[in-house]
This record gives structure tokens, C-alpha cells and sequence, in this order.
């Protein structure tokens, strides 16, 4: 309401932040939390592995160099291109539940941007001093602290960031009690880091096995140590992410639960929800499957036999993020703000006076049959652009012509009557926040989109207008308005 808003039509606005977002979690949960303990536990068994007369042993330590040399390749290219687009994008696409998070968690976000700084200059460390720290054993000691230090401080940053994605599913007794202890200590939030600690050692994991087919040499005795030890590490963490699993998808609320089916896909793909329950559980098969084989028959393992495991644990972590972001509807912060950037507490407010005249940037505030496209325009940027595009991804007019039938005429009194009952429905979406005549305007607007195809241009190429009630000198006149009406009750008082 407060904002200029962003839209991308053809694509969808929260797609943006999805694509952004699930490859930085790969990154960070693969290649950071996880990668980083494992390969630092490897460094530290070339040294255990060494001869007599040797501080590590130099072929184990070079093929663990390569692998730390990707890892650190990506982090710090993709990884941190990706960290800041998650910012950017959010910030763009939904600038009030940003604020919002930011004015909670502020301090908790600043250590975290401490601890992210000190991650940064880590893992420099960590990497650039490898070939220089092998010369004395003292040196390589002092390295391979550095590599732990390095993963505590990775694990730290994900364990900040995901008391404020637990945050976002399930508030607890914040709403009551505004206080930054009350929001870090959500209910979702030790369930879903119990989750996601494992789950990120097992990509680490998997990711080091699929290296290890392309830094070692067949047939050749570090390769199958290698191959063993990325199996061990595998079947270890395996049955905890299991545990942890069960108990982080019975933390979170029912209704959650209730909205996995068109989480996981769109409406059209709720039909396919019940494949799910074989995809997953195939996908984790195929890497435990894999780790077992390579404990067992090293020699065999190759290249393909690793990567389609591989895949599919990336998949399986793109899945559930998609799931983690969606299931929180029709909420963006739960019991607080709408996915429509409308707070909860202001809908009374919007029901009776209409939410253009609360709108800083809206073109129309009183509707007439001469500007009703224009208002529905407005209306339909406010509380559906977010989720909605005109006839991009998730269409709001194919979304109707599904209820009513394709290739029809929409009929606006049809839709009149659907849309302030659709929550109750669809409850992942947020009830209509508007008045009648909004409703009207809005109804208009979208068969409107229907006959003309017309696209809907965000601020970012339509520029912006600002509502004339909300300018500076409507300011001054309500400013004078009221001096005088204070000056007539001073007088009357007399």
C-alpha cells in the first residue's frame, strides 16, 4: 500500500523470488553448511592417513583441494550473486512484509550479517592459504580449524535465517507479544533447523561422492577411500534427517498441512499429489542406495551412477522450498500480513472505506462508470498482482475460466459472487480486502482482461501515480482544515 509496485507479468512476481532463492539454498545448504564440515573432516583424515616422514598425504590432499576449489568457485560467485538477488527481488516484489521482518528480527539479521562477513573472510582463508599450510604439520593443524571454523559459522548464518522462515510460517505468541526473543523462538523454528542441518550434510555429502568420481582416478586406492568415507558420512546423517523430518512436518500447523497438496505444484498438479509420496521417498532411496553400493563395491561407482542421486537430492531440497514458501497461504507472515502484502488487522478498515483510499499509489479513489477499468486496475495491482498475473503464469483469467469454463465469456455477477467467498473455498488465498464497489471495478477489470489480453505493466515501466489525497497539498489542506477547526473550538470554549 505504501509502495510502488513492482510486477512482471509474463513471469509472476514470486516466481522471481523463487528462482533466485531456491538456487542460493542449494548453494548454501550444499556447498556451504554442508560441504564445508565434510570436506574439513577429509583434509583432516589426510593427515591421519599420512606416512611417517609425511604431514598429509599429497595425492589425498590435492584430490580434496580440487573439490574445496569448486565449492569455493560457486559460493563465492553464484552463491553471493544469488544472496543479494534474494534481497533485491523480495524487496521489489513484497517491500512491506521485508519492512515487516526487518523492524523484528533487526538486530538478529545484523550478527547475522557479522557472522556472514566473518564466513566470507574464512573461507578466503580457508582456501587461498591450502597449498602454503602443508609445509609444517603446526600450519596444516591450524588450517584444518580454520575449515571448522568456517562451518560453524556457515551453520550459524542458516541457523539466523531460519528462526525468520519459521517466523514467517508460524508467528507463536508473538502477535500478543511483540519482542524479538518471541519471534526467534517461534514454534517451527528448532524443528525445521533439526531438519535442514542433516538434510544439508547429506547434500554435502553426495555432492563430495559425485567429485571424488571426477578428482580421482579409477581404479586407484584414494578414489575408493574417498568413495567409502562420502558413504559413511551419507548413512550417518541419514536417519537423523528421517527423525528430524517426521517431527518438523508434525510441528507445523494443520492447515499448513492441509494446503501441501497445491503447494507442492499448482492447482492443475493437486491431482498428482498422491505421486509425491513415491517421488520423495524414491528420490532419498537413490542416495542411500548409492552410499551403500559405494561402501560396499567402491570400485563399480561411476560418474552417472552418482550424478542421478545426486539430481535428485537438489530436487527433493527445490521441492520442499517451494513447499516451505507456499504452504504458509494465504499468510506471507502468519496471523499478520496477507500474501497480498495486506495486513490482517486493517482488512475492517478496508471492508468499509475500500483500500484505494488508503493507497499512496493509486490513480483512482472515487469510482465512476467512466474510470471503473482504471479502479479495477488499481484494485487488482493491490491485493492480486502478488500472487496473480493478467495472462502470464497463474493467469487470474485462466484461473476463472477453469471455474466457468474456457472460451467463455466471463460474467462479472458470477465472479461478484465468487470472490468474496473464494477463501473459505481456496483457503490459501486471502479474502477480498476491497468494498462492493471495488468489487464491481475489480470484476470488470479482469473480464476486461479477458476480451482485450491486454498486460499489466508494473511501476517499473508504467511509472507511478500518486493518490491525490495522499500529496502534499492534500497534506496542507487537512493541515489547515484542522488548525481551523481547532481555532473554532478554542472560540467556542470562550
Amino acid at each position: 500500500m505504501d509502495f510502488p509496485m513492482f510486477h512482471l507479468d509474463w513471469l509472476n512476481d514470486r516466481f522471481l523470488i523463487a528462482m533466485i532463492a531456491i538456487i542460493h539454498v542449494f548453494i548454501n545448504h550444499g556447498l556451504a553448511v554442508g560441504f564445508i564440515p565434510y570436506i574439513t573432516w577429509l583434509e583432516q583424515k589426510g593427515v591421519k592417513m599420512s606416512g611417517a616422514s609425511q604431514i598429509t598425504d599429497p595425492e589425498w590432499d590435492d584430490m580434496v583441494y580440487k573439490k574445496m576449489k569448486v565449492a569455493f568457485i560457486i559460493t563465492t560467485t553464484l552463491g553471493a550473486m544469488t544472496g543479494v538477488g534474494i534481497w533485491f527481488s523480495a524487496a521489489l516484489v513484497s517491500p512491506s512484509s521485508i519492512g515487516s521482518l526487518i523492524r523484528v528480527f533487526y538486530f538478529a539479521w545484523f550478527i547475522e550479517w557479522l557472522t556472514f562477513v566473518s564466513e566470507v573472510v574464512l573461507i578466503m582463508i580457508y582456501f587461498l592459504t591450502w597449498k602454503n599450510a602443508g609445509k609444517t604439520l603446526t600450519s596444516k593443524l591450524r588450517h584444518i580449524r580454520f575449515g571448522w571454523f568456517l562451518s560453524i559459522f556457515s551453520w550459524i548464518t542458516m541457523a539466523i535465517i531460519v528462526s525468520i522462515l519459521g517466523f514467517m510460517m508460524d508467528p507463536g505468541n508473538w502477535n500478543k507479544h511483540h519482542s524479538l526473543l518471541n519471534g526467534f523462538t517461534n514454534p517451527i523454528y528448532l524443528p525445521q533447523l533439526f531438519f535442514r542441518t542433516p538434510a544439508a550434510m547429506i547434500l554435502g555429502g553426495i555432492f563430495g561422492m559425485l567429485l571424488t568420481t571426477i578428482f580421482a582416478k579409477r581404479g586407484t586406492a584414494v578414489r575408493n577411500i574417498a568413495l567409502r568415507n562420502a558413504s559413511k558420512w551419507i548413512l550417518s546423517w541419514a536417519p537423523i534427517t528421517v527423525a528430524a523430518a517426521y517431527i518438523y512436518y508434525h510441528a507445523m500447523p494443520e492447515a499448513m498441512r492441509s494446503n501441501m497438496s497445491t503447494a507442492v505444484g499448482t492447482i492443475e498438479f493437486a491431482q498428482y499429489y498422491e505421486l509425491l509420496r513415491y517421488i520423495i521417498p524414491g528420490a532419498v532411496s537413490l542416495v542411500v542406495i548409492i552410499s551403500i553400493w559405494a561402501l560396499l563395491r567402491p570400485k563399480s561407482i561411476r560418474f552417472v551412477l552418482v550424478l542421478v542421486p545426486c539430481l535428485a537430492a537438489f530436487g527433493f531440497l527445490g521441492i520442499f522450498e517451494r513447499v516451505r514458501e507456499f504452504i504458509r497461504k494465504p499468510y506471507i507472515i502468519a496471523g499478520y500480513m496477507y500474501s497480498n502484502l495486506l495486513r490482517e488487522e486493517d482488512y475492517p478498515l478496508y471492508k468499509r472505506d475500500g483500500i484505494l483510499k488508503y493507497a499512496t499509489y493509486a490513480s483512482t479513489v472515487e469510482i465512476t462508470e467512466e474510470n471503473k477499468l482504471a479502479a479495477g486496475r488499481d484494485v487488482f495491482m493491490l491485493s492480486c498482482s502478488r500472487c496473480h498475473t493478467t495472462n502470464g503464469i497463474n493467469s487470474i483469467v485462466e484461473v476463472f475460466e477453469r471455474i466457468y469454463g474456457a472460451g467463455k465469456p466471463l460474467d462479472e455477477n458470477s465472479m461478484e459472487a465468487y470472490i468474496p467467498n473464494m477463501h473459505n473455498g481456496r483457503t490459501y488465498m486471502p479474502p477480498f480486502p476491497g468494498n462492493k464497489k471495488e468489487l464491481k471495478a475489480l470484476t470488470a477489470y479482469i473480464k476486461h482482461l479477458q476480451l482485450s489480453g491486454e498486460p499489466l505493466g508494473g511501476a517499473q515501466t508504467e511509472g507511478i501515480t500518486v493518490n491525490p489525497q495522499n500529496n502534499v497539498q492534500a497534506a496542507e489542506a487537512l493541515l489547515k482544515k484542522n488548525e481551523t477547526s481547532a481555532a473554532d473550538n478554542e472560540l467556542s470554549k470562550k
